[in-house]
Parts: C-alpha cells; sequence; structure tokens
C-alpha cells in the first residue's frame, strides 16, 4: 500500500507540471474574472491543500477546518516560481509523511469528523488527486484563456 500512495503522489505532481507548465511568471496575476484566484493562487491553493492533506492524515486531530486561516497564506501569493516552489515542497513532504509511515499507519481510520472521518489514512491520497486535479483543470483553462495550449497530463 506504501508503495502505491507514493506512486499516487508523485503522479500528483507530474499530471500538476504538465498541465499547468506552459504558464509562465508573466501570467502570474491572470484570473479569468475580478474576484478570481490568480494563476499564482492558484497553484499556491494547490500546495497549500496537499500540506493540509498531509497534516489530516498524520496529526492526531486530523483537518485543521479553519479556512479563513487558511486563505491569508495563499491570496498575497503574487508569483508562479514561488508557487510552485512550495507545491514542490509540499509534495516532498507528503511523499516524506508516507514513506515515515507503515503500513499499519495508512491503514489506520483518521479521527472522526466531516472530513475523510473513519477512513483509512491511505484515503487522503485520494483525496490530494482529486482536489488537485480540480486546480490542474482549472489552469488548463486559465492557459487556453491566455492562448497557450497546456500539455496532456497524462503522457510526456
Amino acid at each position: 500500500m506504501k508503495e502505491q500512495c507514493l506512486g499516487e503522489i508523485k503522479a500528483i505532481k507530474e499530471f500538476f507540471e504538465r498541465s499547468s507548465g506552459c504558464l509562465a511568471e508573466e501570467d502570474s496575476s491572470f484570473a479569468p474574472v475580478e474576484g478570481a484566484l490568480t494563476a499564482a493562487q492558484q497553484v499556491a491553493h494547490a500546495a497549500q491543500s496537499i500540506d493540509w492533506f498531509v497534516d489530516g492524515m498524520t496529526q492526531p486531530e486530523g483537518f485543521d477546518m479553519d479556512f479563513e486561516k487558511h486563505w491569508t497564506d495563499v491570496l498575497p501569493i503574487t508569483s508562479l516560481t514561488a508557487a510552485r516552489q512550495w507545491f514542490a515542497k509540499s509534495i516532498q513532504s507528503a511523499l516524506d509523511a508516507v514513506d515515515a509511515m507503515s503500513e499499519d499507519d495508512l491503514s489506520a481510520a483518521l479521527p472522526d469528523g466531516p472530513i475523510m472521518g473513519g477512513q483509512p489514512r491511505s484515503s487522503v491520497i485520494g483525496g490530494m488527486m482529486d482536489h488537485t486535479a480540480h486546480h490542474r483543470g482549472a489552469l488548463t483553462v486559465y492557459a487556453r484563456l491566455l492562448g497557450k495550449i497546456p500539455q496532456m497530463p497524462y503522457m510526456g
């Protein structure tokens, strides 16, 4: 199970980077409409969410539900380069966290609560995949609105 989880996290990184790789630093502040996240904020939010999923999987108290607080870290991000660095660091943290867990740890139930309560800790990886896919999809729309053609995420 551990090797499968690690492989899925690596796939999250590959697919995200392929889908959003055509966006350049000068696209950092692009948002399709006023009030939407910018390209840099989309990437930062995806990175932060990976951290949130890892914390929810590894912390005894489970997931931090203070979403207002989370936005205070994402909204100031103005650089795709900085957001991508955060994303890479978050992926590495996820890999390290899963690698440090035993099979029993990965099978253990998450704390009760509204987010995946009672499910195996390993199920968090699926949530991470789904959430990241949602944001890479948004970023491909951003890219197309900028006249760019994103790579197919599933092949290099």
